[in-house]
């Protein structure tokens, strides 16, 4: 029978898009298949100490029957449950599995950069567990309050899982429990591919979770399934039975005509499922039937359309029975051959040998399994095979192998394997996969030339694009965990650092701990990381963005190739055509020039005729790329010639004004006699007293802050002033050739009043704070034409804006949108955080993607797609869920009493006639003490501030009726619901309940 790979119709093959397991043995699915090649056993034999204090009985701990060995899993009692805004309490009333189901849930969307969001597919949920020893457990600690039955009954049970992952993460698609035993995750994987090929959903969650509370062994059975040595030997000569593990996994499911050139390459493709039920046909409900193995297996073949000849790797059911085993091998084997399979072909794998049998998760992490091996093109060994179980049928043409080594799979052709699980009962399901459809290679990474090359240079080697790395976490040591983890997954796979950026801004969800780094290779970006060098890192507030106030340099600030840096902004260059598109051609010329080239000449950049409007340019434009970034400005202010392009981007100017406008002020003040200007580290009234002191006619240029201001005059009155001030104070001459706002500019004024009476003004669209002034001017306000003239003259009352703006909009955020930093330090001083777009020079890469990574970390809503690079999305490691250890008191076993030493003497009996003395009822105490510890037990937190919000503190309308429950029990008094619900703080809940409690004392009395 050939193989009809080029007939078959595609349109109904599913993609695994995404995945994710907790599996004994390594965490990272990477580490763990390399631990599978090795043929590693992950099981562990307890110690009696050990398996006592997890809960088994000492009794059972000492039965020579009894097998301290299991497939463990570390961490197991670990949840993150604050990063699902679950309750520490009700963390602990749910199963362990539904922990697991919830995270590796998360990481398997995550994985397939399909996290829930505006946009992404409908997304249906399947879920399988083991039944609950868990909530058995809790059930046998005794002391269970009854208000607690919903939560353990809802964190426990098969029912709630799927739900709960819905809407945990928010999927919108069908919820389903499946629950066929053994069988169940993989009769999920069928369900779902049936509700993908129906138009049930667009993408599917699988996941199934398996563990038995305690996590320790079993009580072996003479001619039970559970072994009597503590190893599963699948197929073995040895084989005595299965072991049990602990574990969950998850899948992500989309058809593959769904997934497109972005998306990161599918572990591989579902070409077929099928399941079926044994029925009566066999010696028992719990034994297997080779004639229900074989017609599943027979099915899902078809289903496929494929040969048996074109499958390579069988993973199998693998129990390690004696029986069982040898009923798999025969039906596997009748049914491949029967398809065309080739004497030898197929090489048969067991994970239940390396983990032990993971029961309603084992279906889902077998096709795990199998996938890697279809990806890697390596065949993992049986874990622990010795010798072929004698029982199992040979014959010349059988096509099953089991190999003892890892091996590299034969040939060429498409890599095809099948996974089956059999319930007890008789469900049974198999799933033909095949490796994921080849696909050209991405594209190679940008490179940018520099805009002006150095003369000297004969050949400019282009480098790679600097990128934005972006990462998130719930909590500062899981951000630490994120950077490491990605430092260490860059440093072995070198992956493309386009596709990590765009892995990270597009597939991941940003989270309130944040961490930027730029970089220009994935080793580079690792280096960083790891060593922490170069990284912006910050908190989003929970409240949502700060508002942002844009402020803009003016002269002084300049330097040649000031623009180069905000290249790196993916509106910028556009923003800046349109910009200087508005000025007259020469000059534009000139200004681009002075923009990019490091070598043009400083003296005339110096000069206001070309510094002013190379300023605005810079400085609109970079705004301009911001705003398209997702940043939007509550206000604006500038300093000096910053106050035209804060106008701009306020809507007071049109673009082509404003560049009229600074044109004529530039050069209205470079007509004017030459002049200098000093930044003094000084209040003003003594910077300006010295001068007065020595005779010097210097004017205040600007006043920046308390102890920072600008005095201009002519040049010899600078200089002198520089030779007598020595080290009295820091003083700093400006890069400007012209003593902007003293009596020198008043020349320029006239000029300056006639271009305006050309200019038409407009509404401001943002608040403006006032260089004249020092207030702010509300949104809306038509600022008077004057006062752009006059205001090159006046001094700037920068500081006083920038208080004004602290005021105006308080907590909000500088960013400073120009060469360098200047401002930024003036606007920290007036109580405004900053955060400079063009970040301090001294940091590695590209200083304004750095700026850009600042906000991002300070919680701005930039989109980060455009700074961090396009390209496709790629598999990096998933979030690390590391949460606090979580196990309810009522399920740990109580401790068994030791056996008395000495006799205890038998109760007196009561005198005839005698009666015990009634206690008299204790004074109810102040309820401060009581209800904030039912708060606290409630909530599952050891200290409740007195003014939070129940509600906001994780409570609900179930919980609250509980906590009035409690209230009412402990001080004998009834509170009113109403009430209780209309006044939420715990300083509210406490004087109701001292209310209702002295009510009752004064009727008592």
């Amino acid at each position: 029978m050939g193989d009809v790979v080029t007939s078959r119709d595609r349109s109904l093959d599913i993609a695994v898009t995404g995945m994710a397991a907790r599996l004994p043995g390594p965490r990272g699915i990477d580490d763990w298949w390399d631990s599978q090649l090795r043929g590693s056993v992950h099981s562990r034999r307890y110690t009696r100490e050990e398996s006592v204090a997890a809960g088994v009985p000492a009794a059972l701990a000492d039965d020579p029957d009894y097998v301290p060995v299991r497939g463990h899993l570390d961490d197991w009692d670990r949840f993150d449950h604050e990063f699902f805004q679950i309750r520490r309490r009700e963390a602990e009333l749910m199963d362990p599995q539904h922990r697991w189901m919830l995270e590796v849930a998360w990481n398997a969307l995550e994985d397939a950069g399909s996290l829930p969001r505006e946009g992404t597919p409908v997304t249906s949920v399947y879920a399988s567990m083991t039944g609950s020893g868990y909530l058995r457990a809790m059930i046998r600690g005794g002391n269970v309050d009854p208000g607690l039955l919903d939560d353990m009954v809802h964190g426990t049970e098969p029912d709630f899982m799927a739900s709960r992952v819905a809407y945990k993460l928010g999927l919108t698609g069908p919820a389903f429990a499946v629950q066929t035993a053994c069988s169940s995750s993989l009769v999920a994987v069928h369900l779902a591919v049936q509700a993908l090929l129906g138009g049930d959903c667009d993408q599917a969650l699988v996941v199934g979770a398996g563990f038995g509370y305690p996590q320790a062994g079993h009580l072996h059975q003479p001619g039970g399934v559970l072994s009597a040595t503590g190893a599963c030997r699948p197929f073995d000569r040895h084989a005595d039975g299965v072991i049990a593990g602990s574990g969950a996994g998850a899948v992500v499911l989309r058809r593959l005509a769904d997934v497109t050139e972005d998306d990161p390459v599918p572990y591989g493709v579902i070409l077929g499922t099928a399941i079926n039920n044994d029925g009566n046909a066999k010696a028992g409900y719990y034994a297997p039937s080779s004639a229900g193995q074989e017609r599943v297996i027979d099915a899902a073949l078809g289903a496929a359309e494929v040969d048996g000849g074109s499958i390579g790797y069988l993973e199998a059911h693998g129990t390690g029975t004696r029986i069982g085993d040898p009923i798999e091998w025969a039906a596997a084997d009748a049914a491949l051959r029967r398809a065309g399979a080739r004497p030898g072909s197929v090489a048969v794998g067991a994970l239940k040998a390396g983990v032990g049998h993971l029961d309603a998760a084992a279906g889902v992490a077998a096709l795990i399994r199998a996938l890697l091996v279809v990806r890697s093109g390596v065949i993992p060994p049986v874990a622990g095979f010795t010798e072929r179980n004698p029982l199992l049928e040979e014959s010349e043409d059988c096509p099953l192998y089991i190999p003892t080594e890892a091996v590299p799979w034969p040939g060429n052709r498409p890599r095809r394997a099948g996974v089956s699980a059999f319930g007890i009962g008789g469900t049974n399901a198999h799933v033909v996969i095949e490796q994921a459809p080849p696909r050209e290679p991405a594209a190679s990474p940008a490179v940018l030339a520099p805009a002006f090359a150095s003369a000297s240079a004969s050949v400019e080697v282009p480098v790679p694009r600097e990128r934005l790395v972006l990462l998130s976490a719930a909590d500062p040591e899981a951000l630490d965990r994120v950077a490491d983890d990605l430092a260490a997954h860059l440093k072995a796979h070198d992956p493309d650092l386009g596709e990590v950026c765009n892995t990270l801004a597009d597939g991941r969800r940003a989270l309130g701990e944040r961490l930027a780094v730029t970089g220009r290779t994935s080793a580079e970006v690792a280096e960083r990381l790891a060593g922490r060098s170069g990284v912006s890192r910050g908190t989003a507030p929970v409240t949502g963005p700060a508002p942002v106030v844009f402020l803009f340099p003016g002269g002084g600030t300049q330097r040649p190739a000031m623009a180069e840096p905000f290249t790196a902004l993916p509106a910028f260059g556009r923003a800046l055509d349109r910009c200087l598109a508005a000025f007259v051609p020469p000059l534009a010329e000139r200004i681009r020039q002075a923009l990019f080239d490091p070598g043009f000449p400083v003296d005339e950049l110096n000069r206001p005729g070309l510094a002013q409007p190379a300023l605005f340019a810079v400085g609109h434009a970079a705004a301009t790329a911001l705003l398209e970034l997702g940043v939007r400005p509550a206000a604006v202010c500038g300093h000096s010639s910053g106050e035209i392009a804060a106008a701009a981007v306020a809507g007071v100017f049109g673009l082509e004004d404003a560049a009229a406008f600074i044109t004529a002020r530039g050069q209205a003040m470079q007509d004017c006699p030459e002049g200098a200007m000093l930044a003094i580290g000084a209040d003003v009234e003594r910077a300006l007293a010295l001068a007065e002191e020595w005779g010097l006619a210097l004017d205040v240029a600007a006043v920046n802050g308390p102890d920072s201001c600008v005095l201009g005059g002519p040049v010899e009155e600078v200089d002198a002033y520089l030779r007598r001030i020595g080290d009295t104070f820091f003083v700093r001459r400006l890069r400007y050739t012209h003593a902007g706002h003293s009596r020198l500019i008043e020349p320029a004024l006239p000029t300056l009043t006639r271009m305006m009476a050309g200019i038409e003004l407009r509404p401001s669209t943002l608040p403006i704070a006032l260089n004249v002034s020092g207030q702010v001017a509300a949104a809306g306000t038509v600022l008077p034409r004057d006062m752009f003239v006059t205001q090159v003259r006046q001094s700037v009352l920068f500081g006083t804006a920038l208080d004004s703006l602290a005021t105006h909009l308080p907590g909000a955020l500088a960013v400073e949108i120009g060469p360098g930093r200047p401002l930024s330090p003036m606007a920290e001083a007036a109580g405004l955080p900053a955060v400079a777009l063009d970040q301090a020079r001294d940091m590695p890469g590209s200083p304004v993607l750095a700026g850009v990574g600042a906000l991002w970390t300070r919680g701005q809503p930039v989109a980060p797609v455009g700074p961090a690079g396009v390209g496709r999305r790629t598999r990096l490691p998933g979030y690390p869920f590391a949460g606090p250890r979580s196990v309810a008191p009522e399920a740990l076993a109580p401790p068994e009493p030791e056996p008395s030493r000495a006799p205890v003497p038998a109760p007196l009996p009561e005198q005839p006639g005698e009666q015990p003395e009634p206690e008299s009822p204790a004074a109810p105490a102040d309820p401060a003490e009581g209800v904030a510890r039912i708060w606290a037990e409630l909530l599952g937190r050891d200290e409740v501030p007195a003014d939070a919000d129940f509600f906001e503190q994780g409570g609900d309308s179930l919980l609250i009726i509980r906590l009035i429950r409690r209230v009412n029990d402990e001080f004998g008094i009834r509170v009113p619901v109403r009430e209780m619900l209309a006044r939420r703080t715990l300083n509210g809940h406490v004087a109701l309940a001292r209310r209702v409690l002295e009510e009752a004392d004064g009727q008592g009395a």
